[in-house]
This record gives C-alpha cells, structure tokens and sequence, in this order.
C-alpha cells in the first residue's frame, strides 16, 4: 500500500520531495518507499506525532502535505484551497467504532479552540509555512492531528475542511479496532493537556504530575509548583540565573519547595532535604529515563515508593512521555521526605551536605556530561533508552 500511495504523491506533486516517516516497522515499509522513490526515515517505534515532528525537520521550509500510509484517492484539491490548515474530510465513512473517540476530539477542539470542525481524527492535511510554524512540532501519538487544529486556531489561522472521495485502510468493531480507538482517546486526552518539549525537539505530555496525584498533599504541592515552571519557565537556568532575574518560576520553587518541606515535616533539615534532592531530581531530568533510574536506585535503601516510578519509566525511556519539573521535583521531594523518615540526625546533614555538592557542581559543570564520560554510568544511563 505504502509503494502505491508514493507514487501517486509523485506524479500529483512531481516537484515536491516525498518524505516517509518509517516509525520501527517491522515490515517492507521503509524498503518499498525507498523504490517508490520516498525519502525514508528510519525511526524508532515511539508514534505518530513524533515520527511527523522528525519528518518535518528534515522536509524542506515551506508549506505541507501530510497523509496516511495507506491512503487511496487524490489530494491535490486540498492544497488548492485558500487556508492555513485544510483537512480532508472523507466522502464516505468506512469501518470505525461507536464515534466516542470522535466526539471526546471534536469537543476538545471546540473548548480549546473555538472551531466546531467534521473530521478531528484525519491526517490528510495541507498546511501553510504560518500554520507550520504555529503547529510543529506536534503533539505526540495519535493525539497530533487535535492539538494541530486546536494550535492553528488559536494562532488566528484559517482552518478548512473539505470532503474528498478518499478511502484508506479502516479499523472495525473488533478487539484491534477497538484498541486503536482507545489509544487514539487517551493520546488526545494527553495532547489536550501540559506538554514539553524534550532534548530531541519532540513535544510530549507532561505526566510527572501523576507523581504528585498518588504520593500525599505534600508531594502534590511539589509537583503543582514544578507544573508552574513547566508550564510558565523563561529562559533563566540555574539558581543565579533565577536570582537575578527576580521573579521568575524558579524563584518561587526556590522559597516554596523547601516551605513544602518544612510545614510536611516541622525540621529545618526537612525542609533543605526536600528543597535539595527535588532540585537534585530536576538536575539529572535532561535524558530519557535517567531522574527515574536515580530515584528508583535511592528509593529502595530509603524505603519510598517505587509504582508510579516504575510505570512511568518505559513512557519516559522511549520518549512517549516526560516527567517535566512537575514529575522530578516530585521525585525528589518524595526521596527527601523518606530521608527525614530513614536516618539519624547525623545521617540527615550528611545527606544534606552531599546533595549540597551535587547543587554546587551542577550550577559550575553538566553533571549530564559528567555521566556521560563515566563508563560504567554511562552504560546504565543508556540502558533501555531507544536510539536515534
């Protein structure tokens, strides 16, 4: 299907390049694009929306087309339309489910975007270097084509839609159709909500939050403080970045983290262990999986919990999900909390003053870079992470 859909993308748009984003096929894909005469990137398995962001930093600038794999039927009327963002809506409906997929999308757009749109799920779309710009890099999964409208319109761009006689290879009422439909539901849930952009570009939803949800009030408040600098952060990096800009996020994770810590456990040691390991966390946050290997290797001696960590790791690993500050300052502040719980007066300034160092060095060097050279750290770092 893939070699049939190149072609006829080539003799329709003879002078673009056609671009195929292979995400971790484990079949002819990438090879029969590649003899179609597609440009092919091979990615790892990780979804839609993150293999489309890959695919449009290598396109070359200007407007898009974006199309399903397995799509019939001819396109160019939906880049002839004057808009920014035109979508295909198909003639005929062919297989899907009961349409609560479609009906939780449409509402979403509607609430978060104020357009009342027919096709929220189509991946035919023809986009302008404006909505290019206001749309890339997508939402993650199956969630890229709702947050993709819901940013266009927000920007002020003009969205279409137009009803074409396309077909395409359709899910039915069966076990796989109805576990595609709810992945399509809980990936634009997640693209409707807090997302980051991660070190690879990819623009992924916040989940470090469900950390503080499951862990006690005081867990929660670290968290909600993170998801304001996730959400609300400027440039500043660093304590004295942060100090002499005034009043940034960061600032008011410096004074309430430790504030946090302090009324959850009436110490002063409580509320630097608090305050020093959720900034640790935070600190080790710039790899996939790394703050979550470190927290689940102190989390067993200092008896904290180790379930949402555990279920979180393979989504941050694979680069489906990060934690953002909200998810590592929640970490940490767990692992301080159960410091205060696990040692004596003495073992608690110790710890104190080792995460201290590790707060100096990280404001001086990259501790990243410093794991990076560190063989044997290094190896675990990258264990289980996917490669690009």
């Amino acid at each position: 299907m893939i070699g049939t859909t190149v072609a006829r993308l080539r003799r329709a748009f003879p002078a673009a390049e056609v671009i195929v984003a292979d995400d971790g096929s484990r079949d002819r894909t990438a090879e029969v694009a590649e003899e179609a005469g597609a440009v092919v990137l091979r990615l790892p398995r990780r979804g839609k929306g993150q293999a489309l962001s890959a695919a449009e930093r290598a396109a070359p600038p200007g407007a898009l087309l974006l199309c399903d794999a397995d799509l019939s039927g001819e396109l160019e009327a939906l880049v002839k339309l004057d808009g920014d963002l035109t979508v295909a809506v198909f003639a005929e409906r062919v297989g899907g489910g009961f349409g609560l997929a479609k009906r939780v999308a449409r509402g979403l757009i509607e609430a978060l975007g104020g357009i009342e749109v027919r096709e929220p799920l189509s991946g035919q779309r023809a986009l302008s270097a404006a909505a290019r710009a206001a749309c890339f890099p997508v939402a993650a999964g199956f969630g890229c084509e709702v947050r993709m409208t819901i940013d266009a319109a927000r920007s002020g761009l003009r969205v279409r839609e137009v009803e074409l006689p396309l077909g395409h290879r359709a899910t039915g009422r069966d076990l796989g159709g109805f576990v595609h439909r709810a992945r399509q539901l809980r990936d634009t849930v997640y693209a409707c909500g807090p997302l980051g952009i991660n070190f690879h570009g990819l623009r992924l939803p916040l989940v470090g939050w469900k950390v503080g949800v499951t862990n006690g009030p005081a867990v929660a408040a670290v968290a909600a403080l993170g998801l304001i600098d996730d959400l609300w952060s400027g440039p500043e990096r660093g304590f004295r970045a942060h100090l002499r800009s005034g009043r940034t996020t960061g600032v008011l994770k410096l004074v309430g983290i430790p504030a946090v810590g302090l009324l959850a456990t009436r110490r002063v040691c409580g509320a630097l262990l608090v305050g020093l390991a959720a900034n640790a966390l935070n600190q080790l946050d710039t790899r996939p999986g790394r703050a979550l290997k470190v927290y689940l290797a102190a989390a067993v001696p200092l008896d904290a919990p180790v379930a949402v960590a555990v279920l979180l790791l393979p989504y941050d690993l694979r680069e489906m999900a990060m934690l953002g500050d909200a998810g590592s300052n929640a970490l940490g502040a767990l692992l301080g909390l159960n410091s205060v719980k696990r040692f004596t007066g003495r073992g608690q300034w110790l710890a104190i003053g080792a995460l201290a160092g590790l707060t100096i060095l990280g404001e001086r060097k990259s501790i990243g870079a410093w794991i990076e050279r560190a063989p044997v750290l290094s190896w675990i770092d990258r264990l289980g992470r996917v490669s690009v």
